[in-house]
Parts: structure tokens; sequence; C-alpha cells
């Protein structure tokens, strides 16, 4: 069956997708995309998109219209929620702790230092529930925990002769279907710092992510220019 001009750009929106969430490398991108462009049945249309789901689906149809964009860094939260927790707490007298990387979250997370510090990064996290409570407490120490943007995190602890704020570096939209993490506490003579913060893979997915939109645009121009040229020698 021949493919339709919608069905292309359709296909052409899975494959922007695919980029942004780090599923295909930028050279294959543009191998595809090309592609894509150049097909003329729903044969050449279907390989390309046969190994990609559709953007928030578990599958590619090509017949229906790919569901909404992913926020900034195409997170798939619904993949990281629900799993068995790898740690529920994190204790450090005279030293430090750390939980970052691929780790899961238990529902009720509490960390203690004492002239000490810890580290807890939620940005390549999972978590046990939809609800979770991360629970900070430092004397003389200090704690530092860095969420990604999009995840909808509500800080309110309190600090006596220290403290205990949210600081944003990177600025982004929080997901409706994200986890809903609570950090709270108590800072005594130390501090607790919540910082909004892309990991590196997020970042490098964002300027993919462009790079593809950049594309886009240049091929469009192209288009445009080819169809305005035709016209001109039409008409001659």
């Amino acid at each position: 069956m021949r493919a339709s001009d919608a069905e292309r750009e359709r296909v052409a929106e899975i494959l922007r997708e695919a980029v942004a969430e780090g599923r295909l490398e930028m050279d294959e991108f543009e191998h595809r995309l090309d592609a894509a462009y150049k097909a003329r049945t729903h044969g050449e249309l279907e390989p390309l998109v046969r190994d990609l789901p559709a953007p928030g689906t578990a599958v590619a149809p090509l017949g229906s219209a790919p569901a909404a964009a992913a926020t900034g860094s195409a997170v798939r939260w619904a993949d990281r929620i629900g799993k068995p927790a790898t740690s529920r707490g994190a204790f450090a007298v005279w030293g430090g702790f750390g939980r970052r990387g691929s780790w899961t979250v238990g529902r009720k997370f509490t960390a203690f230092a004492m002239w000490g510090g810890g580290e807890i990064d939620l940005r390549e996290a999972d978590f046990e529930d939809r609800e979770v409570v991360i629970r900070c407490f430092t004397i003389m120490g200090g704690m530092h925990v860095t969420v990604p943007p999009e995840l909808n995190a509500q800080v309110r602890g309190i600090g006596i002769m220290g403290g205990f704020h949210e600081q944003a570096k990177d600025e982004g939209t929080v997901s409706p279907d994200s986890p809903r993490v609570r950090i709270t506490g108590f800072a005594l003579m130390g501090g607790v710092r919540v910082v909004r913060k892309r990991s590196k893979a997020a970042k490098q997915r964002l300027k993919d992510a462009e790079r593809a939109r950049q594309l886009e645009r240049e091929r469009e121009r192209g288009r445009e220019r080819g169809r305005l040229e035709k016209g001109e020698g039409d008409r001659y």
C-alpha cells in the first residue's frame, strides 16, 4: 500500500523520540530519517520503526499517531516505579556514605550523618513505590541530595544553626507521572542541600534530540527549496 505524507511524518516523529530516549545513535537516526522521507510504501516504512516503541507505549503501530512527547530527558517513570528496594537507609559517623547510580529507593529511606557526610543521588534511581519519603538527619555534618528536574520532589526540613534548602541548577518541568518524593528531616549545626540537576546521560540525550530537530529543520528547508525550484521550472 502506498504511504501518505502523514504516515511518513508519524514515522519521523517516532524516530525523533527514539533518538531523544537514547534508543538510536545519531548516525542511525539520520539514515532511517532519510529513508522514511524517501519511502513510497508501507513496506518501506514499517522496518524503520519495527524495533522501536511509539513514545509512551510498548509498541510502535504505524497507523496510529504517536503519543505526546516526553519531557526534556524523556524519562519513562512507569519503568522505574514498583521495583524491590535495594536500600532503606544510610548511616555515617566520622565518615561518609553514598547512594548513587542504579539503585532502588525504599518507600521510606532514612539517612543519618554525624561529624560526617553523605550523598543521595536520585537521577538514575528506581523507586519502590509512587510515594517515597526520604528523611535526612545530620549533626555537625552535611548531606547532598541530587534529583532530576522532572521529579516531583518536595523539600520540608528544619535547620538549626545550619541549613535545609533546595537549589535549582537545571530548569525542567515536573512530570505528572513521576513518583512523589518528600525530602524532610533535621539539620543541627550542619546542612542538607537538595539540588535539581540533570545527569550526564540526560544532558547528552537532550543534545541528541536538539541535533535531531536541527537536522529535521534543515531537511524541511531543503524540501521547501526543492518545491519552489520545481514550481519555477514548471512555469517555464
